[in-house]
């Protein structure tokens, strides 16, 4: 079933198209899309480290499902006959290509370009061509280190050695993928992703309003001025501060005073525009969320450059923003 519907979306096909092989095809066992769906396959079903396929390149079935003509390697020599599949330092090889390109040892090497292009396109080639709106969520998570791998930095958030990865996902299809040290913001190479990811998007949907959509944490003024140079809106999460509590206070005085009345919860919208004092080039839409639930007062901050007409300050927190958090199952998954 798994290389069936490999098969029907091209995914390996495609993927393997995106390396250069430079072996000699008269001593060539395995073709570049087999060694590509090899690996994927067994990514595809929980078999992340490279030693597994020790086992698995004896395994008929991954190698019927990764096309290999000969499943069970009878014409291969001695020492590797009944292992149709390739061993995991001939993998080992391609993966590390990238690294070692030019080598005599590495003769399969990708081009980096056309992979991420390629992976990109078949993501959004999940959208409709009619799409009016895409939202674009992004976030970054942590990967935990359980040795001294290369790298290795302790986040003080995730209280442990992680990496950080940038995810961007369209609904629950991941879209971009980008593996990082934990020693950075969370938002480095936010704008680099765009840059790769709008163009797609547009192509795929010319009529579709894109929208940006992420934590305070790539609440960053470079994020959002690409935004507004190429015609992509944003809905990102916004620190609080004391200068952002006091532009909200009248409308937290509202909000307790309605709690009292109606049982001790209850949430208040506001609107102001907003400028940070060095570190955002320009005043933008600012939406502020007066909660109290019970004792507690909990104020959020929402930047957009949505309109007002289009997204009022309630429905654009409790419907657009708020509704980010389906992205954030995907992650978790």
């Amino acid at each position: 079933m798994l290389g069936q519907a490999d098969r029907s979306i091209g995914l390996t096909r495609g993927l393997a198209a995106c390396f250069v092989d430079r072996r000699d095809p008269r001593f060539v066992e395995h073709e570049v899309q087999e060694l590509v769906a090899q690996r994927v396959y067994g990514l595809a079903l929980g078999y992340e480290d490279l030693n597994d396929h020790s086992d698995l390149r004896r395994d008929p079935l991954l190698a019927v499902a990764a096309e290999k003509i000969d499943p069970l390697g009878e014409r291969r020599d001695e020492d590797n006959r009944g292992k149709a599949l390739a061993a995991p330092a001939t993998l080992q090889r391609l993966e590390s290509a990238v690294d070692h390109r030019g080598s005599r040892y590495h003769k399969v090497c990708p081009v980096v370009g056309l992979m991420r292009e390629y992976l990109i396109k078949s993501a959004v080639r999940t959208l409709s061509k009619n799409a009016r709106a895409v939202i674009v969520d992004f976030d970054a998570t942590d990967a935990r280190l359980h040795g001294h791998q290369e790298g290795r930095f302790f986040h003080g958030y995730y209280r442990d050695y992680c990496y950080l990865p940038l995810l961007v996902y369209i609904g629950s299809v991941p879209v971009w993928a980008q593996l990082r040290t934990a020693d950075r913001d969370a938002s480095d190479g936010t704008v680099e992703a765009l840059e790769q990811i709008v163009p797609a998007i547009r192509r795929r949907c010319p009529k579709a309003k894109i929208v940006l959509r992420g934590d305070s944490g790539f609440c960053r003024d470079g994020t959002m001025s690409w935004c507004e140079a190429h015609e992509v809106d944003y809905c990102l999460g916004l620190a609080r501060n004391e200068r952002l509590a006091a532009l909200l206070r009248p409308t937290m005085d509202r909000a307790r005073i309605r709690a009292t009345l109606c049982g001790g919860h209850t949430r208040e919208f506001t609107e102001f525009g907003y400028k940070t004092l060095d570190s955002w080039s320009r005043a933008r839409r600012v939406i502020g969320k007066a909660e109290i639930l019970g004792e507690k007062d909990n104020p959020r901050f929402v930047v957009t450059n949505l309109s007002a007409a289009e997204y009022p300050p309630q429905a654009l927190y409790e419907d657009l923003y708020c509704a980010r958090g389906d992205m954030e199952n995907a992650v978790k998954e």
